[in-house]
């Protein structure tokens, strides 16, 4: 049970690689790739967790030799969550831009540039 947000993060990984590298639609792999994100939201996750350990909030309520979760795991992932969700909108934008100008969505039908 120990390693099972692993696997999990590493399986999210995977399916949206895999989702990314079958997409046929240019939103379908932007949506493949904030999957491959949420497997590093939960990777950073696991790597910052510790059974029974408090929040970091020291004050004197604590003993001394009580263990706390790392609080810099959470402010990775909180950024991290940041970063997905602004190259998402990026993303979700150009693909708009790309279905106005090129009728098309499909990245093998999609033209050389010209310019």
């Amino acid at each position: 049970m120990r390693y099972y947000a692993f696997f999990v993060a590493g399986w999210l990984l995977l399916i949206g690689c895999l989702g990314i590298v079958r997409s046929r639609n240019l939103v379908h792999a932007v949506a493949a790739l904030s999957v491959c994100q949420s497997g590093t939201y939960v990777l950073l996750l696991a790597v910052g967790f510790q059974w029974k350990a408090v929040a970091p909030v020291f004050g004197n309520t604590l003993p001394t030799n009580t263990p706390v979760v790392d609080p810099v795991v959470q402010a990775m992932t909180l950024t991290d969550v940041v970063v997905g969700a602004t190259v998402t909108a990026l993303l979700l934008a150009m693909a708009v831009q790309i279905a106005k100008r090129q009728r098309t969505v499909d990245p093998d039908e999609l033209s050389a540039l010209e310019g």
